[in-house]
């Protein structure tokens, strides 16, 4: 049997959580104070994704750069890879929140999307 010690993300709380895997496979957690923190460690030990959020260069905007995010989390391994393929995107104003940058990040099937407006010049 493992055990991991984590801080749960899922609330404000940061509670202190406990989890014993065995096998690859989840047999307790505790030290959740809500069920999302017994869900957020389930799926850190097993699978874990996270949101990625930066920004990327607009081309005739009023504002020279646009907030971005990957619209679902992506698994944290493709990370970095997801960073290098916006490195050089670009989106065109005028933008809306919700518009698509760039699909399918990374052959990760999750599409990057605008968080903010940028109206053009």
């Amino acid at each position: 049997m493992e055990r991991r010690e984590l801080i749960c993300i899922g609330c404000p709380m940061g509670c202190p959580l406990s989890v014993e895997t065995e096998e690859g496979k989840v047999i307790s957690v505790t030290g959740n104070t809500c069920p999302r923190g017994d869900s957020y460690a389930r799926k850190e030990v097993t699978n874990p994704t996270r949101i990625v959020t930066t920004t990327v260069r607009v081309t005739g905007g009023v504002q020279e750069m646009v907030s971005v995010k990957t619209k679902t989390d992506i698994p944290k391994g493709k990370i970095f890879d997801c960073v290098k393929a916006l490195k050089n995107a670009q989106a065109e104003a005028p933008v809306r929140i919700g518009d698509v940058i760039l699909q399918n990040a990374a052959g990760t099937g999750v599409d990057i999307v605008a968080t903010k407006n940028v109206d053009a010049l």
